[in-house]
């Protein structure tokens, strides 16, 4: 659940900052749309690899940063250290996944009428008004759906842990799909493992419940 708030919250955020630039003119604004969904496109498996070596905690290029930059005084042991292991998932999946979020948000947001927008300009509106105000209570539906898709993807995730870390260090970085499969594959505990699985199919169940009630009250709001 932690991993799945912090994440999908970033994810969120950043998301809705690069669809805000990305939706305004400027020059290679196409080249620039192309290169924010390489994160995206990359498999896990790769990106797991690359920030296990930018995170090592002997060689690795964020230890070489910090400490010439002078915040360290020593090597960080970042994915293996119980304390930092969860932040260095949660990085790695943000960057990943943001251009996915920013994709659907800046489709949402060209979906917003520009005579609104201009209205408020010639009214004197400042940018963070018709922000405010005008494109985020219109964006609010495509904002919901995009949650509701990241947070589900996010409490199941996979493939991003059991390469980085397998759920370690200490179960640290465990989650509802590597227990599962520890579970069933490795100490052949079936039942287990069955109930694992299905406990994490209704809690999924219930968090696109809860997307959905919201969405369905700001349809009806919006309406």
């Amino acid at each position: 659940m932690w991993f799945t708030l912090a994440s999908t919250a970033l994810e969120t955020a950043i998301g809705l900052a690069m669809a805000l630039i990305l939706c305004e003119s400027f020059s290679g604004r196409g080249l620039v749309r192309a290169a924010m969904l390489v994160p995206w496109a990359m498999p896990t498996v790769v990106t797991s690899k690359m920030f296990a070596w930018l995170f090592d905690g002997e060689h690795g290029i964020v230890n070489f940063v910090l400490s010439h930059a002078g915040l360290t005084d020593h090597n960080v042991n970042w994915y293996g250290s119980p304390d930092t292991a969860m932040a260095t998932i949660i990085i790695a999946d943000v960057w990943k996944t943001t251009p996915f979020m920013a994709l659907l948000l800046l489709a949402g947001l060209q979906t917003v009428p520009k005579s609104l927008t201009e209205a408020a300009r010639m009214d004197g509106a400042k940018s963070w008004t018709i922000f405010w105000y005008i494109r985020l209570p219109l964006l609010m539906p495509t904002l919901l759906i995009a949650g509701l898709f990241r947070a589900l993807d996010a409490f199941r995730i996979f493939d991003l842990v059991y390469v980085l870390t397998g759920g370690g260090p200490a179960d640290s970085t465990e989650t509802l799909s590597t227990l599962s499969y520890k579970v069933l594959f490795s100490t052949l505990q079936f039942g287990y493992g069955s109930a694992v699985s299905t406990a994490m199919f209704i809690t999924e169940g219930l968090i696109a419940l809860g997307f959905c009630i919201c969405l369905v009250r700001q349809i009806r709001r919006v309406g």
